[in-house]
């Protein structure tokens, strides 16, 4: 991966449509060929502001050091990633639900990490490319917004140590992301534990379990009220802004620890508990995902709760 300069970039980020993608998007930025025409990119963006939490720096840091130690592994980067993008990126759910803010982002600031991580192999008719949707596409897909909400979603409280879990099986992301019902914190953190447990005992294709676990505990939350059976408290706001506001004077995340996540509460152990026996007869009586399909089906997708009609106006 050719480096980017640090003093190439803004020293801020910004908010970039997803028809400014569309429009400089070329095959050769897809393969990482190229870089996209940088001076055009940011006269279409928006400006997100000066405060320390927006510096472009501090997440160049972190790709470069992803892409240098994860270069023979690029899933494994995922795992590495995602918390500490999470810590850096100081953000409220209604911020990082604005697609432009990923979109700057990917195209602006580290378009040659999204190719380096998601481009298929090279072929005998040519260069392998990254979907157009890994620089600007939903939640559980785009390169970058796919890690923040991973560590948001699956995080327990100011421990990030369950994201390692859900990183090491990229069906979580691609498939488990999607649930209605993975805003319920505990609901995360009980499927989390029964993929723990099927990763322990070395089951073949971990990614199938997790398909068909995902797929049984989204259908059964139709008759299962999860909120009733397995009660969350809720989390401190006040907690999270003073997170957020600790940015300005904040160290850079640390590379060999995992850094702390806002304590704005923990998951109940008992709801989790409750539904650890659960999910594990759900998972029992589910059919595995048969791979062999061409067009396997899998849960419908939506933001999480308190997502979907955020807007840019509604930021803390």
């Amino acid at each position: 991966m050719k480096r980017i300069p640090v003093q190439e970039l803004p020293p801020t980020l910004g908010l970039l449509s997803d028809a400014s993608v569309a429009k400089y998007l070329s095959r050769a930025v897809q393969t990482g060929q190229e870089r996209p025409p940088q001076v055009a990119l940011r006269k279409a963006s928006e400006a997100l502001g000066d405060a320390h939490r927006w510096r472009t720096e501090p997440v160049r840091v972190l790709v470069e050091e992803a892409v240098c130690r994860f270069e023979g592994d690029r899933t494994a980067a995922d795992g590495w990633f995602a918390p500490r993008l999470h810590a850096t990126l100081r953000m409220t759910r209604a911020e990082a639900a604005d697609s432009r803010l990923w979109n700057f982002l990917a195209m602006v600031v580290a378009p040659d990490y999204v190719a380096w991580r998601h481009r298929a192999s090279d072929t005998d008719a040519g260069p392998g490319t990254a979907t157009a949707a890994r620089f600007s596409g939903p939640h559980y897909t785009q390169a970058f917004a796919r890690l923040w909400w991973a560590a948001e979603l699956f995080r327990d409280g100011a421990d990030y140590r369950p994201i390692e879990t859900a990183c090491r099986v990229q069906d979580v992301l691609q498939t488990t992301m999607r649930l209605d019902v993975i805003d319920h914190r505990p609901t995360a953190q009980a499927i989390l534990k029964v993929l723990e447990r099927r990763l322990a005992a070395g089951v073949p294709r971990p990614g199938d379990q997790v398909n068909a676990l995902s797929a049984a505990v989204n259908a059964a939350g139709s008759t299962l009220v999860y909120d009733v059976l397995a009660p969350d408290r809720g989390m401190d706001t006040d907690a999270l802004q003073d997170w957020i506001d600790e940015a300005e004077d904040a160290a850079a995340a640390p590379w060999d620890r995992l850094p702390e996540g806002p304590h704005d509460g923990g998951v109940p152990r008992s709801s989790v508990d409750t539904l650890v026996p659960i999910f594990e007869q759900l998972l029992v009586e589910a059919p595995l995902r048969d791979r062999s399909r061409r067009n396997p089906r899998v849960p419908s997708a939506r933001m999480p709760t308190g997502v979907l009609l955020a807007k840019p106006s509604d930021r803390a």
